[in-house]
């Protein structure tokens, strides 16, 4: 798993020896059963995830239903609004599948920018990074028909349709899970 992570952090920053053995050192990697909610609404904490394995999902409970906003799978980083506001979470982080992540947390990686300041580099390349890929998401979501927002998700996420429960998924697009069960026939029947 190390390697994934490094391979990963190359596409931003060169690392020395002595930067990988300071990572490594930090103890980051977990590995997390299905099911585990890693951040609860309500709850305090300075932790982000990367998903090195696996389908994290965040969710809010509205009036006794989940919400699901957002899926993190493989070289998806999560850094939770409670974290950057110093705030109880809003929502939930939970694993949708056995996963493999890193954990880090504020007081961390202060430490690793202090000892290494290019990793703030990389951090600010990744948010600008993710920030412009959350935008146009949004701004996809909010002009796009549920049709539309499927079959985007058919083009640029394939993988959740086979990784993500029925409901999960219909949740996500904005649908109910009967709605999504008759989308994906009438598109059925278009293709025959």
């Amino acid at each position: 798993m190390k390697d994934i992570l490094f391979d990963f952090i190359a596409k931003y920053i060169t690392l020395t020896e002595e930067e990988k053995e300071a990572i490594l050192a930090l103890d980051l990697f977990r590995s997390v059963k299905k099911g585990t909610i890693l951040l609860k609404e309500g709850q305090y904490s300075k932790e982000s995830f990367f998903v090195l394995k696996g389908c994290l999902r965040v969710y809010y409970l509205i009036d006794g239903e989940e919400k699901t906003t957002a899926f993190y799978t493989e070289m998806d980083a999560l850094t939770p609004h409670c974290v950057i506001q110093d705030a109880a979470s809003e929502y939930f982080v939970s694993c949708v599948e056995d996963s493999i992540i890193t954990v880090s947390n504020t007081d961390m990686e202060a430490e690793i920018n202090t000892k290494f300041p290019k990793f703030e580099l990389m951090c600010r390349k990744l948010s600008e990074q993710l920030l412009a890929r959350h935008q146009i998401d949004f701004d996809e979501f909010k002009t796009s028909s549920p049709e539309q927002r499927y079959q985007n998700l058919l083009i640029k996420r394939p993988d959740l349709i086979q990784r993500v429960p029925q409901h999960q998924l219909a949740s996500y697009l904005g649908i109910q899970p009967q709605s999504l069960s008759r989308l994906r026939a009438r598109m059925l029947e278009k293709k025959s």
